[in-house]
């Protein structure tokens, strides 16, 4: 009887293991469903605010100070309040001004047309019958503005010939005529003004051809897209050497910046419209002479910029886009990353996770801890310090912080859940960590990738209004004339002026030490700024309209 009591109880326990099991089981389940359905939720956030929201990622001040706070290190901070001390007289740039009130004066180097207002003469009368005297006067100013306007230049070339023996005691031509000025694009009615117009339209103010068609046809002329699109591809084979140049002129400093945002070409051999192409830019040339070069090429993989850095020495300065990882393994170049990005992932948990998320706590941490590096940044750019004294304020200040940063980071990542943001912002900094850490070596190194976010962004902008490129040599040629206008404006050059001076100087280029002086890095900024397409038209009479 005792022995089937026991048995029972044995096989009762087994059953409640059993149930506590699949109970365990179904928690865990639930607990997974509920990381899962956070972790949903988080991406559809993220969706709708890549989608509606605002791009800012400005820091939301007031946070306490989160370094403290993590590492408890009185040292650092007693030294961080002695260079606050230290800083108190310093002006930031960043500081808010103070708005000032009442309207901004119009730019001085606007030419003035004076118009005098003044009261009729019987006005000038006093009622007592004395004649009033001017006491002083009133002035103000309005812009205005005259709309593009278009003119012919009518080149008329005299002929010559010999009537006293027609030509027949002539060694030479019998008949001599006045050479016509060399063009860009020889038998056609584009001059230099009018390519020039047309190029920044498209690729420096985000115009497409269509709708300067139809700006042209409010003009009275007719320009065809067709036309356009022709000339400027036509544009990009003749200029083929000046933007090999460019491009070497990438790898003349010890920095190039590398980024890459896709593009859509529509008739691509063997490629449907719906697949991606790439446009890949890259910057150097350092501060001095800085080159922005874009690329087209259809495939987003590391081959591309392997073969377009293929024997440089230096570093390279990169997202943590796994196309890249081959730079960590050549011997010649040295990887850094860009803390930009590690930034934007923490931020985005803060805009998609919900308000009692743990994890946001942490983000916001990250946030602060981030700001505190950048703030040193600003500090050393206001102080006007060299390189050697930034790899000092660098080494004292930041290299603790960015040491404890990932400390931090280390020991919080297993606590929280891989897929969702801020466990793939965790893994993210820990993976790019020593790119991370590199600019703390250099102090002619930035913090971030966002020079060449920057250089790229007009592409991205242009991209919105244009859309795609038809076929892959327009996509090559918008390339390339984004490079000259980017670089052009990186050297402080109108682009405007730069190609009007490109387009008259190119076709009389005879070697080629005289393609390279065209370089926007190398032109003599003076010569551009010199330029005035109205001022050489008026050396020529001016014929009336024809009825």
């Amino acid at each position: 009887m005792v022995i089937d009591l026991h048995k029972k109880l044995e096989g009762i326990e087994q059953k409640l293991e059993g149930v506590e099991r699949k109970l365990g089981d179904a928690e865990q389940k639930l607990e997974d469903s509920k990381q899962e359905n956070e972790r949903l939720l988080e991406l559809l956030r993220l969706m709708r605010l890549k989608e509606f929201g605002r791009r800012s990622e400005r820091f939301q001040e007031g946070m306490a100070d989160i370094q403290r706070l993590l590492f408890a290190e009185m040292e650092v901070a007693e030294a961080d309040e002695e260079e606050a001390e230290e800083l108190e007289e310093i002006p930031i740039a960043d500081q808010r001004r103070k708005k000032r009130s009442g309207r901004r004066s119009l730019p001085a180097h606007l030419p003035r047309h004076v118009v005098i207002h003044d009261i009729p003469e019987e006005e000038k009368i006093c009622a007592c019958g004395c004649r009033m005297t001017r006491i002083g006067k009133t002035t103000s100013e309005r812009l205005q503005i005259i709309p593009a306007v278009l003119s012919v230049k009518k080149d008329i070339r005299y002929k010559y010939a010999c009537k006293g023996c027609q030509g027949l005691e002539s060694k030479g031509a019998v008949v001599k005529i006045a050479p016509l000025p060399v063009q860009m694009i020889p038998k056609s009615f584009a001059s230099g003004s009018l390519l020039a117009h047309i190029l920044i339209g498209k690729f420096c103010d985000a115009l497409p051809f269509y709708r300067q068609e139809q700006q042209f046809k409010r003009y009275g002329v007719k320009i065809s897209r067709a036309t356009m699109c022709y000339w400027t591809i036509d544009l990009w084979k003749k200029f083929w050497l000046l933007l090999e140049m460019l491009r070497k002129g990438v790898q003349s400093d010890f920095l190039v910046n590398v980024d890459e945002t896709p593009v859509q070409v529509l008739d691509e051999p063997e490629r449907t419209p719906q697949n991606k192409s790439y446009i890949w830019a890259f910057r150097g040339g350092g501060t001095e002479k800085p080159v922005v070069y874009y690329q087209y090429d259809p495939s987003r993989s590391g081959e591309v910029p392997r073969r377009f850095l293929s024997g440089y020495r230096g570093y390279v300065q990169t997202d943590g886009y796994q196309a890249y990882s081959f730079i960590d393994k050549d011997k010649d170049m040295i990887h850094v990353g860009c803390w930009a990005h590690t930034r934007r992932k923490f931020f985005e948990v803060t805009q998609a996770s919900d308000k009692g998320f743990a994890g946001r706590g942490k983000a916001k941490e990250a946030l602060s801890i981030i700001r505190d590096l950048y703030r040193i940044e600003r500090e050393s750019e206001n102080r006007g310090l060299d390189e050697e004294e930034v790899y000092k304020v660098r080494q004292e200040r930041s290299k603790p912080i960015v040491e404890g940063f990932f400390q931090w980071a280390k020991e919080t990542a297993p606590k929280v859940p891989p897929q969702s943001l801020l466990g793939k912002a965790f893994n993210y900094a820990l993976t790019q960590r020593p790119r991370l850490e590199r600019y703390l070596e250099n102090g002619m190194l930035k913090m971030d990738n966002n020079i060449i976010e920057n250089a790229i962004r007009p592409f991205v902008v242009g991209r919105k209004n244009w859309l795609f490129s038809q076929t892959p040599e327009g996509a090559q040629a918008s390339a390339a004339f984004y490079s000259l206008i980017e670089t052009a404006k990186a050297n402080g050059l109108d682009p405007y002026k730069y190609l009007i001076y490109l387009f008259e100087k190119y076709p009389q280029a005879k070697s080629p030490d005289d393609i390279i002086n065209l370089l926007p890095m190398y032109v003599i900024k003076s010569d551009i700024d010199a330029i005035d397409p109205k001022a050489d038209l008026d050396k020529f009479p001016l014929q009336p309209p024809q009825q």
